[in-house]
């Protein structure tokens, strides 16, 4: 039968290194720095630097506590051992003492070191210290910035609350345990420099693919870091069966390439563009294999001239763009009329090709890509279905 001593022993290194990388079932449970301290740590978004000031330090002193709590939970677990007496204990369990006495010890004296001058040495302000430059006279205003930036709904975000990745308009954000890594995006560049094959992946059904991003600046204060995104296996021939409608049946197990939607989104955000090392190869995800194909067919189609006078408006789906397409009954044309399924629609033009080629595919069967092209589709506007020989892109 195993010893109390053992027991708690194996129970406490479980659940503490549960607690330090934190499993999703410690954070749905709420088992966290962030949770159990929510109350002095504050919201994220009102500040985000300040939450994280507060949050690493905590943390800091809640991970070096653990040692101690240890030899205090084995003064109950195993009371024999009378470790509540410090002159009883053998020398093993006094160096053990001492030596967790001296890591809280530690802890608290660098976060006490931290904390003076309104925390200016922490290690996350003075990375904001490296940001000093017009129009930023000190790091108090780049940190309002960050701020500022991180409460915009459209920034990029991905990852645990203790290790995200963070993407806004100028920042490029890296949250870790202990740090926040931060770049400027008008003074970084990003090269994809690894990537990782994983045959099983906990949260997808299909492999995964780990790409390792590296952000450098131009500016020689700031710490390289790499941020890394989650790319999931889809089908090799997904894209020549969309192209040329060939029905056949697709083995991810035997056939396959890589694809990744965070990939795509973080592309997106980034200004600068990502370069590859060499021997690493970025494929594009199912989406935009076919919105490429999408467009090329829809190129072939006749144009639609817009009526005198008629203005052009945004793009009802992504409203950055103009509306450049009108949907026009050509597909007649390939038949008796009464054959086709199509219908007039009526509708001024109110999309954008790129937003009609996603509510293409989204209203397909994803599980046979074979058939989005030949498919057709209600009109996201007044709902008369169309195939993609009536798209006409306005001029």
């Amino acid at each position: 039968m195993e010893s109390p001593e053992l027991s708690f022993t194996l129970a406490y290194v479980v659940l503490s290194l549960c607690f330090v990388f934190t499993p999703n079932e410690f954070r749905s449970a709420g088992l966290t720095v962030q949770n159990l301290f929510s109350s002095w740590l504050g919201s994220e978004d009102v500040g985000f630097i300040q939450y994280h000031v507060r949050r690493t330090s905590i943390t800091l002193l809640v991970h070096s506590a653990l040692p101690l709590g240890y030899y205090m939970g084995m003064c109950i677990a195993a009371p024999e051992k009378n470790l509540g007496y410090i002159h009883k204990v053998s020398d093993s369990w006094r160096a053990f003492l001492l030596l967790s006495l001296c890591i809280q010890l530690t802890s608290w004296t660098l976060v006490i070191y931290w904390s003076r001058h309104h925390w200016h040495n922490h290690p996350i302000c003075r990375a904001l210290q490296a940001h000093i430059q017009p129009p930023h006279p000190g790091w108090g205003s780049v940190a309002t910035s960050v701020n500022t930036e991180f409460r915009r709904i459209d920034k990029f975000a991905t990852g645990a609350p203790g290790a995200r990745v963070i993407v806004t308009d100028s920042w490029v954000l890296k949250v870790t345990t202990y740090h926040v890594y931060m770049a400027l995006q008008s003074e970084c560049h990003v090269t994809v420099t690894q990537s990782r094959q994983h045959q099983l992946s906990p949260d997808m059904a299909s492999p995964a693919q780990i790409l390792t991003l590296r952000v450098d600046s131009i500016n020689p204060a700031v710490t390289p870091f790499d941020i890394r995104c989650v790319c999931v296996r889809a089908c090799k021939r997904a894209r020549v069966c969309a192209r040329y409608q060939v029905k056949t049946t697709c083995h991810v197990s035997t056939v396959s390439r890589l694809i990744s939607s965070e990939y795509a989104e973080l592309r997106e955000k980034l200004h600068a563009p990502i370069r590859n090392s060499p021997n690493v190869v970025i494929h594009q995800t199912m989406s935009e294999l076919f919105l490429e194909t999408f467009r090329a067919h829809v190129d072939l189609n006749q144009p639609y001239t817009l009526p005198s006078g008629q203005e052009v408006e945004p793009c009802s789906g992504c409203m950055q763009v103009p509306a450049n397409t009108k949907l026009v009954r050509l597909c007649q044309a390939e038949g008796a009329p009464n054959e086709s399924e199509c219908q007039q629609c009526f509708c001024r033009p109110m999309w954008c090709l790129s937003c009609l080629g996603r509510w293409f595919a989204s209203r397909q069967d994803q599980q046979r890509p074979e058939t989005w092209l030949s498919s057709r589709v209600p009109c996201p506007t007044c709902r008369a279905k169309f195939c993609i020989l009536d798209i006409c892109a306005v001029h």
